[in-house]
């Protein structure tokens, strides 16, 4: 039986400390913050992050050294077969393709699984992975089984400001003036390779039924859960404090009370590009 180690990165949500306790390798995401290279969760805590993207820092994302990567995989490479890595998306980031390409030199026994997944359904992804090692799969298996149920994934978010949408160019300024002025709240959606506009709603309490019934929909329609939904995972998100996510969760609650749903601060690469104040809930479907 081969032995298989599990690499992700920071995108997952998963700290350092959290990686060493599932016994994986959690690379961290680089970041430029007013010129100066920081690395998520090494020397950038998520406190540190927000209190300079409210100050108006110039942040921009970037991607871990080849150097980086291929001197964790060869020394993962003493002690184990294999190694399955599971980056962040190929349609939010370029470091799974850089990854593939590196992985060309290692004969087979680097398997790089682009899952289109970010945050807490990737992370989702990685304790998949984990299970199926601990039960005898090799990484080739694992990585068709993850690839197999890339799209059976869903992440709804809505925002407090459009601020950070606009200073991306992700939308035009004379539309996030309006925005602001009408107070409209977007919701956005994951699922797959990009962050896209989903719908527009008028007050927080809209935005947060809006995405409740659009997860109920996808669990029946793309995932064809249970009526219970007790085959997916319920679970969700937020950028920066965790007040507002905290009464969301209340009300994601009681529509699927027999689930244990767990809250974890979203990707800072996707914070980066929304801001704080922004809460999400998500839904995956459990692997068979």
């Amino acid at each position: 039986m081969s032995k298989v180690a599990i690499v992700t990165d920071s995108n997952s949500g998963i700290t350092q400390s959290q990686g060493k306790e599932l016994g994986i390798s959690v690379i961290p995401m680089p970041f430029y913050i007013n010129g100066e290279a920081y690395l998520e969760d090494i020397n950038l805590t998520q406190e540190q992050f927000y209190e300079k993207l409210t100050e108006g820092a110039e942040i921009s994302t970037s991607m871990p050294s080849a150097g980086d990567v291929l001197e964790l995989w060869n020394n993962l490479l003493k002690d184990y077969d294999q190694i399955v890595h599971i980056p962040m998306s190929s349609g939010l980031s370029g470091s799974c393709q850089t990854a593939m390409m590196l992985a060309e030199d290692f004969d087979g026994k680097v398997q790089v699984v682009d899952n289109q997944r970010i945050s807490v359904t990737q992370k989702q992804s990685v304790l998949d992975a984990i299970t199926m090692a601990e039960r005898g799969m090799d990484a080739v298996q694992i990585k068709e089984a993850l690839l197999k149920t890339k799209f059976d994934s869903t992440i709804y978010i809505t925002l407090a400001t459009l601020k950070y949408l606009k200073k991306g160019g992700r939308i035009t300024p004379a539309a996030a003036a309006l925005g602001t002025l009408l107070r409209i709240k977007p919701v956005l959606q994951i699922q797959g390779e990009k962050l896209d506009a989903f719908a527009k709603a008028r007050t927080l309490k809209q935005a947060k039924t809006i995405m409740i019934e659009a997860v109920q929909a996808d669990c029946k329609n793309r995932f064809h859960a249970a009526e219970d939904a007790h085959d997916v995972w319920i679970h969700m998100a937020y950028t920066g404090t965790r007040e507002e996510i905290d009464l969301f969760k209340t009300e994601v609650q009681a529509v699927w009370p027999e689930h244990q749903i767990t809250v974890d601060p979203l990707s800072l690469s996707v914070s980066c590009h929304i801001g704080p104040g922004a809460i999400a809930v998500t839904a995956t479907k459990k692997m068979e």
